[in-house]
Parts: structure tokens; C-alpha cells; sequence
């Protein structure tokens, strides 16, 4: 059975409107990713499996499962992105939650999975739109301490794959997340009461709030390009030393790699690494194709070390 894997950086501030620090660095970006794009559709997948995270927009503290499987979902409207359903495969996504639950990958369902821009923005870059093939979305939680390791992230991917490998299907894998980025996104202990309580509980933000939300990823964006804080500048070592791993797909390395290290060298948002590990064990279930980067840059007023990986 075919599959195709690609790991993608995603960063809001792309649809924003914020001046380019190195316009070539963006444009080739988004020139690579329409390639990859052209490959998606040449490749017709019969599924898309997106390995994403959440912002705190569809999966809070009052429950928060370490990994979620959609039944069904929608897409937000953060940074302006058009929200809608995705066409998910229920009973497809059903069966899978119950193979997992059958090697002991206790995954959360959802009936009514909310997706922010974590997993839309990547979904809708390379497929042209949230629906334009069936879409099983699968959540893994980057953001909210404590996170599922590295070593069940990668395990979570190897059994998806497995529960597809003999369902005669062609499959698109997408990692949506990292690479290493620092974004101003509230940490529930060191923040004040009330903005802790909007990461607790489940709450859609009026248009008003988002916009503030997101003017404050923009200034902070703005405020690294000029050399200041409070963000941390994406690590451009960091990012190859792991890109290199993932592709040589060095196991015993991957899953080493833990949250301290992480917070230290990747950022807050350098977690959401685990969609790729995840994405990448998931598709070499199937078909163990070399992996290859395709494309890597820091772009600072994204706040993000840009890469994509494909193999496949």
C-alpha cells in the first residue's frame, strides 16, 4: 500500500500582516510547500492522517487527553482561516481507536473535535482546503504540561500505520508542528488567575478576543526581528540536529529527547516536534522511504525555524 509522509512547520503569522525580514526566505517556503502540494494531489491520496497539535483553542485543562482521535471535527476561525468540517471517515476512525485501544494506546475520541490552525493551516496548504479528502485528525498534546513522551509519541504513529497497512488504501501522513519556536502562549502556572482560567476552561473567544490574541503574537513577532524579547529566537542547530535524526531515524535518539531539553533548546513550541515523530513512525509502518528535507529557514517574524520533510 503507497503512503507519503511530510512534516511541516506551521506559524499563524504567516496570514498575517507583518513585514518580511528576508521576503526570499518566505517565498521559498510557500514555493515549496505549493510543490508538495502538486505531489499531494498527484499522489491522490484515499486518506490524509494529520498529526496535529492545539493552541488552546479545542482541547483544554479541564480534560486534557495526551492523544485524541476525531470521529468527526471542524475546523476554527483563528487567524482568519474559514473553519468548516472536515470529512472524516467515522467508521474508518472508530475501528482505529479500538486497534489502538488494543495495544494498549489508550486514545481519547471525539465526536465534535475542534482543529485550530495547529493542524488546519498545514491541512489546507497542502490539500487546497479542510475538505478535500477524507481527513482522520489525530491530536497529540504539545502545549499543556504534562505532555505524552517522545518514546509514546513515536509508538501512537507506529500503531496508526499498522492499523492501516492493510487496508489497501493510499495515505497521506502530514506532521504539522514545530520546529524550534518560542510563542507567547500563557503557561497555566505562571500566569495570573484569570488568563489561566481561559486554558482551563473550554471557551470560544469572540472575534474582539482573538484579535487581541493575535496582535500580541504579532508585536512579539515584530519585537524578535528587532532583537528583543520575551521570545526565545528559533535554534537553527536544534532544528538540523533533530531533522537529522528524524531522517536517519535514529530511534534510540528520538526518544530521549525529553521536555527539559526541549524547553531549553526548542522553545514551548519546539514540543509539537512530536507530530512529526509521530507522522514519520506512522508512515514508515507502511513503507520505510527515505526521508528528505525539502526546505528549512529561520523566519524570525514567524517566530519559527521553518522546515519540511517528505519521503514517499
Amino acid at each position: 500500500m503507497p503512503a507519503q509522509l511530510i512534516c511541516c512547520s506551521h506559524s499563524p503569522l504567516m496570514m498575517a500582516d507583518i513585514e518580511a525580514s528576508e521576503p526570499e526566505g518566505q517565498r521559498a517556503f510557500f514555493d515549496t510547500m505549493d510543490a508538495v502540494s502538486k505531489e499531494v494531489h498527484a499522489f491522490s491520496p484515499d486518506l490524509v492522517v494529520c498529526f496535529g497539535p492545539d493552541h488552546f483553542n479545542g482541547f483544554f485543562y479541564d480534560l486534557m487527553p495526551a492523544f485524541c482521535l476525531g470521529m468527526a471535527a471542524h475546523g476554527t476561525h483563528d487567524w482568519g482561516l474559514p473553519g468548516g468540517p472536515l470529512r472524516v471517515p467515522a467508521d474508518l476512525a472508530l475501528d482505529c481507536a479500538r486497534a489502538l485501544h488494543r495495544q494498549d494506546l489508550d486514545v481519547a475520541v471525539s465526536y465534535d473535535m475542534c482543529v485550530d490552525h495547529g493542524n488546519a493551516l498545514s491541512l489546507t496548504q497542502l490539500t487546497g482546503a479542510l475538505a478535500r479528502y477524507d481527513v482522520l485528525p489525530v491530536f497529540l498534546n504539545c502545549a499543556a504540561d504534562p505532555r505524552p513522551s517522545m518514546r509514546r509519541s513515536r509508538l501512537l504513529g507506529e500503531a496508526v500505520g499498522r492499523f492501516l497497512a492493510d487496508r489497501g488504501l493510499r495515505v497521506t501522513f502530514i506532521g504539522s508542528g514545530g520546529l524550534s519556536h518560542d510563542p507567547p502562549t500563557p503557561r497555566l502556572r505562571q500566569t495570573p488567575s484569570d488568563i489561566a482560567q481561559r486554558l482551563i476552561k473550554r471557551h470560544t473567544p469572540s472575534a474582539e478576543e482573538l484579535a487581541a490574541r493575535e496582535a500580541r503574537v504579532i508585536q512579539a513577532g515584530r519585537d524578535l526581528v528587532a532583537g528583543k524579547g520575551p521570545c526565545m529566537p528559533p535554534d537553527q542547530e536544534w532544528d538540523h540536529d533533530f531533522m537529522s535524526r528524524l531522517c536517519a531515524w535514529d530511534v534510540e535518539a528520538l526518544d530521549a529527547m525529553d521536555d527539559a531539553q526541549i524547553d531549553r533548546k526548542g522553545g514551548f513550541g519546539g514540543h509539537e516536534i512530536r507530530t512529526w515523530v509521530a507522522a514519520a513512525a506512522a508512515a514508515r509502518a507502511i513503507a520505510a522511504h527515505p526521508m528528505q528535507v525539502r526546505y528549512y529557514h529561520v523566519i524570525p517574524e514567524w517566530l519559527t525555524g521553518m522546515g519540511i520533510v517528505t519521503a514517499g
